[in-house]
């Protein structure tokens, strides 16, 4: 039998007699007392960041979380709720910056380090008041008297040893990789930070014409969206088992070489097809570097042929790829495949270096001169707008780049088959999220990139050797 509710019952004085019932009376540690010695339920808190405030997100999940800890305490289990608290990261050191009005790394090192770090152990107790009275308010229990924090000496060795255990089972290593980085925040991201960041925007594509050698007035066509990258070109990449053709555009005497059936698209609708070509035809056929300053970075390595790759499509573009090994995941391994030289003409704050003629321009902006120069040169052939998903630092707005960086990884996909595996094991409800959500992240994962270069942080227990021996 239910009893009727009294319509005029004031359920936010209820809430708050409860709650103040449960405090008076001690209520939450009764409950653990309680089954003290019972069978363990563990649960440790994700923890939030204790410098910004708390908002209906956090409300919800902290409900999702209690209803699944006083389910497991009345099936008679012990559960240990271990409040915690995420201390370290980016968010507090851009916060302090704006504090301290600082903008960047170099004006942190100016401020200096160890009293920059010192005013991020400060800042990131901000709002703790809100969170506590938050969990409080929605009757949330947590050990908040004894939490774990993540720049506590215990945490850190607890990520330490994690570390050395990744290591003793080989899946830690140090290299290059093309990372989305943030020349702003002047730090790799993490696949997770890329994806709340995407913005629609509206750049400039180029097609451009590269001089291939040994052919009388004959060009590739190469297109991209990241003029800025051109200058670090070293390869330009076809499918062997396209069809590609020989061209000419209406009023233009030159021949140019691409994708058969994207020659319309490109060249316009009078296009004159003169030969079919097999895309492995084209294959080590070498072209002229599109800027003077580019042979002399070279070395003694070979540069400016043509590769091949599955990768590339017809879907965009002229079915030619420019590669810049610098500056995106399949340029990079396609780099090393054909041993060319490394070419990062960009430095570290996302500006052009290396003796370009745009040195010291953020890549952004050197875009429309690029632009501009390759049309003085007569080789674009085409500059088109072009609207599609970029990545921007959800941190501080910043476009990031592709952008090859020296890092720390976890070789999560050496364990790939584990994880299908046991994500597979698992009950999800609803059951849709064990080959949806979760399975797609699994069956797609990727090594994880784990350092940041930043100042405020568990710092990473590696040491390498000139001879390339790794002590963790």
């Amino acid at each position: 039998m239910y009893k009727k509710v009294n319509a005029s019952l004031d359920f936010t004085a209820r809430e708050t007699e409860t709650l103040e019932f449960w405090k008076n009376a001690d209520i939450f540690k009764k409950s653990r007392a309680l089954h003290s010695g019972q069978t363990p339920f563990t649960f440790y808190d994700g923890p939030p960041t204790a410098n910004g405030k708390p908002h209906i997100g956090h409300v919800l999940s902290r409900c999702y979380k209690d209803i699944i800890l006083r389910y497991k305490t009345m099936k008679g289990y012990d559960v240990l709720r271990k409040a915690g608290w995420d201390t370290h990261g980016l968010p507090v050191e851009l916060e302090v910056e704006k504090l301290l009005g600082l903008d960047g790394k170099e004006q942190i090192e100016e401020y200096g380090v160890e009293p920059f770090i010192a005013k991020c152990k400060e800042s990131v107790w901000k709002y703790v008041g809100d969170w506590e009275s938050m969990s409080d308010r929605v009757g949330f229990w947590a050990d908040m008297e004894d939490p774990y924090v993540t720049y506590h000496n215990d945490y850190i060795e607890s990520i330490w040893w994690s570390i050395k255990r990744i290591h003793e089972q080989g899946l830690l290593y140090k290299g290059h990789k093309t990372v989305p980085y943030c020349p702003r925040c002047g730090t790799a991201l993490s696949s997770h930070e890329v994806a709340q960041g995407y913005k629609l925007v509206t750049d400039d594509t180029v097609s451009v014409a590269f001089k291939a050698k040994g052919m009388e007035n004959t060009y590739f066509l190469a297109w991209t969206t990241t003029p800025w990258t051109l200058p670090s070109n070293t390869l330009l990449c076809v499918n062997a088992k396209e069809l590609y053709a020989k061209a000419q555009k209406e009023g233009d005497e030159r021949v140019y070489i691409l994708a058969k059936a994207l020659a319309g698209k490109v060249l316009g609708e009078g296009v004159k097809i003169l030969e079919e070509i097999k895309g492995e035809a084209l294959l080590d056929i070498e072209y002229e570097p599109l800027f003077p300053f580019q042979e002399a970075l070279a070395g003694n390595k070979r540069a400016w042929f043509v590769v091949s790759d599955p990768y590339v499509t017809l879907e965009d573009g002229t079915g030619i790829v420019h590669i810049a090994p610098a500056f995106g995941e399949d340029d990079a391994r396609i780099g090393r495949q054909y041993d060319i030289p490394f070419m990062q003409l960009v430095d570290s704050k996302g500006n052009m270096a290396g003796g370009t003629l745009w040195d010291g321009m953020f890549v952004k902006d050197a875009d429309i001169k690029i632009t501009e120069y390759l049309k003085e040169r007569g080789v674009l052939i085409d500059s088109t707008p072009y609207e599609h998903n970029y990545p921007f630092c959800w941190r501080c707005d910043t476009p990031l780049l592709y952008y090859a960086r020296s890092s720390w990884f976890i070789k999560m996909t050496a364990v790939k088959d584990k994880l299908v595996r046991f994500n597979r094991s698992i009950e999800w409800l609803p059951d849709n999220i064990k080959e949806g959500r979760m399975g797609n992240f699994v069956e797609n994962v990727v090594d994880w990139g784990l350092s940041r270069e930043r100042y405020w942080g568990t710092p990473l227990p590696g040491w390498e050797c000139e001879c390339g021996h790794i002590h963790t």
